[in-house]
């Protein structure tokens, strides 16, 4: 095994699991599952079958992951994250579908937040904490709010850009066509 697991985590022996990556107290990684190399899995996390999680991704601690999340590399999941799967849930329906959600890389998820299935969170954006996630986000938006909605932009770095779309921190501008902006 070339990667930690906490003696209490439960980890299928069937998940594909890559080196580097760390699993703590109580959480649970199904069969099927896929996380790449130097990931934390932090406590209470539950990791479904046949999930993807990419490489460098950061989950904290009381986060689902469910079937049908596909997370990219370099990702970071707020404790008390929650992925959905089913648009339509009932309790009593065995013909359910599954609704497929893509978390691209380097985007970052504030805690809290619920994200809703079938839809697409764009390269280095970032949901507010306590965010609900009903639509796709393009890349480097930040949203916030109960449904979550664009209130400006960020870095690759992280920071704020200003309304010239320009870091004070990294010194980078970005370029916009059509709402979507670029470097």
């Amino acid at each position: 095994m070339s990667y930690f697991k906490h003696s209490s985590a439960e980890v299928s022996e069937n998940a594909n699991i890559k080196d580097g990556t760390k699993i703590w107290n109580n959480s649970q990684v199904r069969e099927n599952c896929f996380i790449g190399e130097n990931c934390i899995i932090g406590t209470n996390v539950y990791i479904d079958f046949d999930a993807i999680i990419g490489n460098n991704v950061k989950i904290q601690n009381g986060v689902n992951v469910y079937h049908g999340v596909v997370i990219e590399d370099d990702v970071f999941v707020g404790p008390s994250v929650t992925f959905t799967n089913d648009m339509y849930p009932r309790a009593f329906n065995n013909d359910w579908e599954v609704v497929g959600t893509l978390i691209k890389k380097g985007a970052a998820i504030g805690a809290n937040s619920t994200v809703i299935c079938g839809i697409t969170i764009g390269e280095y954006a970032m949901v507010g904490s306590g965010s609900v996630v009903t639509d796709d986000i393009n890349p480097y938006e930040l949203v916030a709010g109960n449904p979550a909605k664009k209130i400006g932009y960020v870095c690759k770095c992280g920071n704020r850009l200003d309304e010239n779309h320009h870091c004070d921190k990294c010194n980078l501008t970005y370029k916009e066509d059509n709402g979507i902006l670029s470097i």
